[in-house]
């Protein structure tokens, strides 16, 4: 599994190879056995070069095709940051935000809620203020996905972390979001004490506070409406739900936008 850095000029794999004739000179004195092993593995490069090309073209499609259903262009230089993130997704390869578990509330043997403390980092940040709430995920994500894929000073790739989050508000009585959010990246922890400047100049390093969050899963899409209903779920279930910011609440993903069956959750900031 590849762990290198993307290549994000977007400019098409080279074309099929030119033999000069002063290679072909070069290849008459050579004894066959070498003159087949060169060939035979020419012949394996370019298979594996096509096989690479094919899986991109594949997975960018497929983004293409999903960016299409929220009104999202996902452009062809998204290629190869999809296939590393997508190459680098397995549980192995991602590193889940450190917290400190301080209290599980359950009912019939069902988890509710999980009363956490995540430390003070750093992270990532992009605001993005589209119509649509699945436009400005996607956007911003894509943003982040190009600065995780070589678009910073380091020149490397930097590694998934999970959950991204993203930070909603809402108006005073809870009842509609406002178009503004902010999709939040968490450095892995070799970069928290040097972050890689981003190439971007929308995207900021911002040092978060130690937060206390009360979070609770679910599952599918997450758009204005099903984000309202687990926010009014939450407010019902917490015993005290005042102690939390009123207006600011965060939506952590595990799984990327374009996934079919997204594992989420919600999380009530504790106030200060």
């Amino acid at each position: 599994m590849e762990t290198g850095g993307c290549r994000m000029s977007g400019a098409e794999p080279g074309g099929p190879a030119v033999i000069t004739l002063e290679e072909l000179d070069g290849m008459a004195e050579e004894s066959p056995d070498s003159a087949y092993h060169s060939h035979g593995s020419s012949l394996e490069e370019e298979a594996a070069e096509r096989m690479e090309d094919e899986e991109q073209e594949r997975l960018l499609s497929y983004w293409q095709s999903v960016g299409r259903g929220h009104q999202v262009d996902v452009p062809r230089d998204m290629a190869e940051p999809i296939q590393q993130l997508t190459r680098n997704n397995s549980p192995q390869e991602r590193q889940t935000i450190p917290f400190t578990l301080i209290q599980r509330k359950e009912k019939l043997g069902d988890l509710l809620y999980e009363k956490r403390q995540y430390g003070k980092a750093k992270w990532a940040c992009i605001k993005m203020k589209e119509k649509q709430y699945e436009q400005s995920i996607c956007l911003g994500f894509m943003k982040l996905m190009r600065y995780i894929c070589e678009q910073n000073s380091s020149g490397l790739y930097l590694g998934i972390t999970i959950p991204i989050v993203t930070i909603v508000h809402t108006n005073e009585s809870q009842s509609e979001m406002t178009q503004s959010v902010t999709v939040a990246y968490y450095l892995p922890e070799v970069l928290q004490d040097q972050p890689p400047h981003p190439f971007d100049s929308d995207i900021i390093i911002e040092e978060w506070p130690s937060t206390i969050v009360y979070s609770r899963s679910f599952r599918g899409i997450t758009n204005e409406d099903s984000i309202m209903r687990e926010i009014n779920l939450l407010a019902e279930i917490l015993e005290s739900p005042e102690l939390c910011l009123q207006d600011t609440f965060i939506i952590a993903g595990y799984t990327n936008p374009a996934a079919a069956n997204r594992h989420n959750e919600i999380w009530f900031l504790q106030r200060p």
